[in-house]
């Protein structure tokens, strides 16, 4: 990063890009406001023009979708080739200009699709920092045409949400955003030593404060933002924590107790098990039964 932090002007911004490209947009996160992170399904026709990026304000993850697709990318006077396939990842730290072309063969080709996720570099920052990780001597590195199986795991998972329309919520979201931080600091960084939270806790006091407040309002959107905050520790920080005490995510204990308030409400109430969905925090029926089926071993109706 300290190459982006060098740039001090002429960076744009992915939705000024957006308005510059020649890719047909087919789903986009903007509309759900996720923090901190954009994720974008895009079509494009192969082209043997030279497309250039100029250098962005944001980190850019792009990963092809479908059938193995040939690209160039040309940065700092350097060509980079390679058939992308599933599971191939292309990292562009903020702050990098480079451009892009199709070999000449490609043209008249069926269209081709992409994923592309944009992160803000306050998230990346913020994860360091968490990680006591000198954001000053760490640089994010360029990678063209990287197999990389985990982060295609879980920008599938991000895109999977972006298909259903944040179905899981953004407590969910912010979970895989902090697992996805963690493996660029890890995997595409300079970074030498493996990041690590051992050897830290959070108090018996701050936890049950942010586990009330998770009681006290398991029936609307929360955020990991929102929860950190009650306790007054950064997301990144909070979440390892909440983890390290808890063995499960902030994500995986407010799913597990709106299953368990969704329970007790069916033994005891005579509400519908859609009412009973939205009052424990779920966006539907279904969304309460495929947790709870998941957590009891039976749907919602078999308890009754």
């Amino acid at each position: 990063m300290s190459k982006a932090k060098s740039v001090t002007g002429n960076l744009i911004s992915p939705l000024e890009l957006r308005q510059r490209s020649t890719k047909t947009l087919l789903l986009s996160s903007r509309q759900l406001n996720w923090n901190g992170i954009l994720v974008e399904q895009c079509e494009y026709s192969p082209s043997a023009s030279e497309a250039k990026s100029p250098a962005l304000s944001e980190h850019r993850l792009i990963l092809p979708l479908g059938h193995p697709a040939p690209l160039i990318q040309k940065r700092d006077s350097r060509l980079h080739e390679s058939i992308l396939q599933k599971g191939d990842s292309i990292f562009v730290p903020a702050g990098y200009s480079s451009s892009w072309r199709c070999p000449t063969k490609e043209i008249n080709r069926p269209k081709k699709q992409q994923m592309h996720i944009w992160l803000k570099p306050e998230s990346i920052k913020q994860s360091a920092e968490a990680s006591e990780i000198d954001i000053d001597r760490l640089d994010l590195l360029n990678c063209f045409g990287r197999q990389d199986a985990q982060l295609h795991h879980i920008a599938m998972l991000l895109l999977a949400e972006l298909q259903t329309d944040g179905l899981m919520g953004q407590l969910y979201v912010e979970s895989l955003i902090q697992v996805l931080v963690i493996h660029l600091l890890r995997n595409y960084s300079t970074r030498t030593q493996p990041i690590t939270f051992e050897n830290r806790s959070i108090t018996h006091t701050r936890l049950q404060e942010a586990i009330e407040y998770i009681h006290a309002h398991l029936e609307r959107e929360l955020s990991l933002a929102e929860i950190a905050g009650v306790v007054n520790i950064s997301p990144t920080y909070f979440a390892n924590l909440f983890k390290r005490a808890t063995g499960i995510s902030p994500h995986q204990y407010v799913i597990q107790q709106r299953v368990e308030r969704a329970k007790v409400m069916l033994m005891k109430t005579d509400l519908t098990i859609a009412d009973i969905a939205v009052q424990v925090g779920f966006s539907s029926q279904s969304h309460l039964t495929q947790h709870f089926k998941s957590l009891i071993g039976v749907t919602p109706k078999q308890i009754r």
